[in-house]
């Protein structure tokens, strides 16, 4: 099994990717640029992955971070892509990643 270590960095890397993408944008520049909310999306989707590999005890122990929601959205992500709200990813990658 991967070192839960590993999934902590994936986690990291991801975050600060969003941040360095979506540096200087605003939501109106984020929605309508194909590109950017998709590398975002793909980011988000990583977070959510590596967060439902971790072991249920280290997410036991920092249950103060909304590990359901995280891996939830992963899920919705990949699974209902049809369904994207981009203004619930806009809020995820700008408030709740840094986080």
């Amino acid at each position: 099994m991967r070192p839960e270590k590993l999934f902590l960095v994936d986690i990291v890397e991801a975050a600060q990717a969003i941040d360095r993408f979506l540096s200087g944008q605003d939501f109106n520049e984020f929605e309508h640029n194909e590109m950017l909310n998709s590398a975002v999306l793909q980011k988000l989707t990583v977070i959510g992955e590596a967060a439902a590999r971790l072991p249920k005890e280290f997410t036991n122990r920092f249950h103060e971070i909304p590990w359901v929601d995280i891996i939830s959205f992963r899920n919705i992500a990949v699974h209902e892509y049809f369904a994207i709200r981009w203004d619930i990813a806009w809020v995820a990658a700008t408030e709740e990643v840094p986080v």
